[in-house]
């Protein structure tokens, strides 16, 4: 009985290591690799992140079409920091009466100013505040103010029309015309439209 056994279990281990060779030898002959690139390119689909989104209204469409009241709410983010009326002292950052428009980094009472925003010079255009409080990082590297930015361009444009409504009142700009090429295309479509059915129009008899 146990001579059976041990031959059973003999022919048993010689047919596992028969089988386990010959999975060593197949992979050597039929070896698959994951793909680089996994999934199939469906035409017309772009992969995600390529193409981009469509860029938003500019800064000029912004401020010519910019709500006051809503500039007013966003400027309650920076009261704890500034003071905005006529003559108003200055708190952890300068007063901002009358700030668009004016030069960077001056005046204000004596604010002192950081010498990152110091060494920006020109003036506090539309622009230049639109930069500045996307990111004041960004903007002037290693400036003390803290506030990490505003990420909504019409957030930006609502507050930075309503500071200009606070003692700087300068015109705001118009809002920029629409692309010239892309009416030009859609003209020409027209009228090749209209052509084409001129074309198959029958005869008048």
């Amino acid at each position: 009985m146990g001579d059976r056994f041990n031959t059973a279990a003999g022919w048993a281990l010689f047919a596992g290591i028969i089988a386990l060779g010959g999975a060593i030898v197949s992979s050597k002959f039929f070896h698959e690799e994951r793909p680089e690139k996994m999934g199939y390119a469906i035409e017309g689909v772009e992969a995600e992140g390529e193409g981009g989104a469509a860029a938003g209204p500019g800064l000029n469409t912004l401020l010519a079409s910019a709500d006051l009241a809503a500039g007013e709410k966003v400027f309650a983010k920076c009261a704890a920091c500034h003071t905005v009326n006529q003559g108003g002292a200055n708190g952890i950052g300068p007063n901002l009466y009358a700030t668009v428009g004016e030069a960077v980094a001056q005046g204000k009472g004596g604010f002192a100013f950081s010498d990152a925003l110091k060494s920006k010079g020109g003036n506090w255009t539309f622009e230049a505040l639109d930069h500045w409080l996307t990111s004041p990082r960004e903007f002037a590297p290693g400036t003390k103010m803290t506030f990490a930015g505003l990420g909504n361009p019409a957030d930006r444009a609502n507050l930075i029309a309503w500071l200009n409504s606070q003692g700087s009142n300068l015109p705001l700009p118009a809002a920029d015309a629409a692309p010239a090429a892309a009416e030009g295309g859609n003209a020409a479509a027209a009228e090749g439209n209209a052509a084409g059915n001129a074309a198959e129009a029958p005869a008048a008899k």
